[in-house]
């Protein structure tokens, strides 16, 4: 018997969030998160592990209308320019909701620190482990809100320099998300893309290797 280990009412409940988590695009128009969703999801974020604790999170919560609209039409303009780079299914991809904005409750947009450079802990080799530490941080709120009941999903259909600029980040900060959260009408039963036929959940075997890289792995996500 593992004292440390939860109870498997506890465990299950962990596992249903895992297994269920959807990246969300649907939101109910109108609707509004429970009062004090919003805190506790941050919470979630806050409480993720960090490379040297350096904590690289930042959160920008959109309330202007107008603003919300100008983030719109940079993601809209992505989209358009990753359509066109596709070598094909491209007028497929642009039948495929690929953000919430214009109908969420709550719009955040997660930021990286900008002073992020003086933290060497962890990172003097694989500088990129701030960038890891936000994406841990993001995953604690995915799993959060959808124990909540409430949808979650990650846009990251931007130019990072141009939707700095319009949200006046200083110098070095860097946008890495926007989360389109709020309540829904049901969940996906399996994540959006797979429905769509872009892909499927790879199985074990094509994972999880030992000691070295087999010869034999050539199980790879197809390149659209």
């Amino acid at each position: 018997m593992n004292d440390h280990a939860y109870s498997d009412a506890e465990r299950e409940a962990l596992w249903r969030a895992l297994r269920e988590r959807r990246d969300m695009r649907h939101f109910a128009a109108g609707a509004t998160l429970p009062e004090g969703c919003l805190g506790r999801l941050i919470e979630a974020a806050h409480l993720a592990p960090s490379v040297g604790f350096m904590q690289p999170w930042r959160f920008l919560r959109v309330t202007d209308a107008a603003l919300r609209t100008r983030i719109k039409a940079l993601v809209e303009e992505e989209r358009q320019f990753t359509a066109s780079a596709l070598p094909s299914r491209n007028e497929e991809f642009l039948q495929v909701k690929i953000d919430g904005i214009e109908e969420c409750a709550e719009l955040l947009i997660v930021t990286m620190m900008p002073d992020r450079e003086r933290h060497i802990v962890g990172r003097r080799t694989l500088p990129e482990m701030d960038i890891a530490s936000v994406g841990c941080a993001i995953q604690n709120m995915w799993l959060a809100a959808r124990a909540e009941g409430i949808g979650l999903g990650w846009v990251s259909f931007f130019d990072p320099a141009a939707l700095g600029e319009l949200l006046q980040l200083p110098e070095g900060a860097r946008p890495l998300a926007v989360l389109c959260i709020g309540p829904v009408d049901a969940f996906y039963p399996r994540p959006m893309f797979e429905d769509a036929g872009w892909g499927a959940r790879l199985p074990q075997q094509d994972i999880l290797y030992e000691n070295t890289w087999p010869a034999t792995a050539t199980a790879t996500p197809t390149a659209y």
